[in-house]
């Protein structure tokens, strides 16, 4: 009979100790880990093509600098929103609104507002130019949610859709009087975004599509019969006409009014499959592509990354919006849901205007593509949308739970 060999256990691995694993669980109860990578992906790889821009661009207002200033700050409020409760936000609604219109209108204050390419939208204070209108999309979509989620779902009202459609035309008006339609489209987008994922109906939603699209229809008609009758531009700028004309036929006056479509399809077409490089575009180094690193920052990607770049960045996006979804889908109240639907909508119709306004498929309007156009107001205003949805996802009633459950184990 052979002696029993005495048993050897396997020596255990490592493993992380119950309080570790608690952290990890309250952190990822709190932060939302893939929107997070979405997000310093999305922004690192617009800084890499703005810096392109910046160094190649003619105009010596552009500075890379100015950028890194404006995604730090941008940074720093977005931190601040994460921390405070969205709940808490839904009691200021009146509050909102008046700061809305005062920073839609304050450009049109003496001493402080600026002219910018024939739209008096932007402030100057210290020395600093500030688009107002930026923080103020942030604002409208904090507002429109608390008053459109107030009716849980059912804005089935034709009356009650009136009141929520009303506050909307009249930010939009305030927007108009500078005039700046690019703005104007975002609120608008932001609006229809919000009051259709508030219960909104479909008739409601197509009879005010209808109704935009006449009117639109009767200010193109009437806008040269009022000017021939007044002597000057009453609704709409020269500048206006010439984009609108434009998009109608793109062979127009190529070295003119057409000239600047027609410099962005040469820099998208001529970047290829892969591109000419990293910092070799041509078209906005000698002059040709306007407004390189801000409406046009789209053909400068695609000029020198070429086809897959795009991919690259529209994946990103698609990402962007998916991890956004998600915080819709878990948040707690119907007020957190449409403050995460509103900045989808924005994001989305900016990167389809933008995107599709360099290729012809869009009226040219200026309206810049998130976290990667130049300007630190446009960058301050994409980082306040995340500082939101992440204060959204930190907020809901599953972290609570979570934490009851980290410690019972414990």
């Amino acid at each position: 009979m052979s002696p029993v060999q005495p048993k050897i256990e396997a020596p255990r691995s490592p493993g992380a100790s119950p309080a570790m694993r608690g952290i990890v669980k309250r952190l990822l109860a709190v932060v939302n880990v893939p929107l997070l990578l979405v997000l310093a992906a999305l922004t690192a790889y617009g800084l890499l093509i703005v810096n392109s821009a910046t160094l190649n661009d003619t105009d010596s207002s552009f500075s890379f600098s100015h950028q890194l200033v404006g995604v730090a700050i941008g940074a720093v409020v977005m931190l601040i929103l994460w921390r405070i409760d969205y709940r808490r936000l839904s009691v200021f609604i009146v509050v909102m609104l008046v700061l809305d219109f005062l920073l839609i209108l304050s450009p049109l204050l003496p001493f402080i507002g600026v002219t910018v390419n024939g739209a008096q939208s932007w402030i100057s204070l210290f020395g600093q130019r500030i688009q107002p209108g930026e923080p103020a999309k942030i604002i409208t979509i904090v507002a429109m949610a608390a008053l459109v989620s107030k009716y849980r779902g059912k804005l089935d009202s034709g009356k009650e859709y009136l009141k929520c459609f009303g506050l909307l035309m009249a930010l939009l008006l305030a927007i108009m009087l500078q005039p700046d339609l690019g703005t104007g489209l975002v609120f608008f987008a932001i609006g229809l975004t919000i009051l259709f994922a508030g219960g909104a109906s479909w008739k409601w939603i197509v009879l005010t599509l209808f109704v935009v699209a006449f009117v639109i229809g009767l200010v193109i008609y009437l806008d040269p019969i009022l000017d021939e009758s007044f002597g000057s531009d009453v609704l709409l700028k020269e500048y206006q006409k010439d984009r609108l004309l434009v998009f109608m036929d793109e062979d127009l006056d190529p070295t003119g009014v057409g000239y600047n479509l027609r410099q962005a399809k040469i820099a998208i077409g001529s970047g290829g499959l892969f591109g000419k490089g990293l910092y070799q575009a041509t078209q906005s180094s000698l002059g040709f592509l306007p407004e390189a690193p801000t409406d046009f920052i789209f053909c400068v990607l695609a000029e020198e990354l070429g086809f897959m770049g795009c991919v690259l960045l529209l994946t990103l996006y698609a990402a962007l919006i998916g991890a956004s979804f998600w915080v819709a889908l878990k948040a707690d109240d119907p007020f957190g849901t449409l403050i995460v639907m509103g900045c989808v909508g924005m994001w989305v119709f900016q990167i389809l205007e933008n995107i599709g306004m360099t290729c012809g498929l869009m009226p040219i309007t200026g309206i810049p593509l998130p976290f990667v156009s130049y300007g630190s107001s446009f960058m301050l205003a994409n980082f306040m949308a995340l500082g939101l949805i992440f204060s959204v996802w930190s907020h809901r009633s599953a972290r609570t739970s979570g934490h009851e459950r980290v410690a019972m184990e414990e």
